[in-house]
């Protein structure tokens, strides 16, 4: 496994590799619906997996099939989107999105030719579409391989806990990076085993 060449060479890295297996891997997802996967990041912040999934399912029913998906999310009253159970903000911030699509004519295939800055460059103008859900992207629609989510918590807490560090703000984050330099160019799946480390610590 080519990946495990790689990763290897940082032996604590090696040790959740060994532990974990390919699952975490499994993970990275690049089916390209980037418009459909914004909505639901939107959805998801800062709620449960269960309370964010029954939003989901709920937003999910009342647009229907995500044929012409857009379109079908700019005819909705934003009374409509609350009443799926989103907050006044995530509603608008879900409208945002629709908009921008609508407005730029963005399609979702667009973003397979652009550069991994290119495609967050581009996110970032939504409102409401920060640089870690637009890493997201790149990680779990886009399937990209190299990308690190230095501002995530938890991957801040596992690289805490498996390299010892004591260390927040920037400090904490140039020591990530240069941790995460050795993971080039498949820091995502580093970030995956990190992930899968602080939900299932060894």
């Amino acid at each position: 496994m080519k990946v495990k060449d790689v990763l290897g060479k940082d032996k604590k890295l090696l040790k959740l590799i060994n532990a974990l297996g390919e699952e975490p891997i499994s993970r990275i997802n690049s089916d390209g619906k980037v418009c459909e996967h914004l909505v639901n990041a939107i959805i998801s912040q800062q709620l449960s997996v269960k309370v964010a999934r029954v939003i989901a399912e709920r937003f999910w029913a009342m647009i229907g099939t995500k044929a012409k998906m857009v379109d079908k999310i700019l005819a909705q009253e934003l009374s409509n989107l609350r009443a799926c159970g989103l907050s006044n903000q995530k509603a608008n911030y879900i409208i945002n999105i629709a908009n921008f699509w609508k407005e730029n004519n963005i399609k979702d295939k667009s973003f397979q030719s652009m550069s991994d800055e290119e495609v967050i460059k581009t996110l970032v103008k939504i409102k409401g579409v920060g640089n870690w859900t637009a890493e997201m992207v790149l990680m779990f629609c886009l399937g990209r391989e190299d990308v690190f989510a230095l501002d995530d918590y938890g991957i801040q807490v596992a690289m805490k806990s498996i390299y010892n560090i004591d260390a927040t703000g920037k400090e904490l984050q140039q020591l990530m990076i240069k941790k995460s330099e050795k993971w080039r160019p498949y820091r995502t799946y580093a970030c995956m085993y990190l992930w899968a480390h602080k939900d299932q610590p060894l």
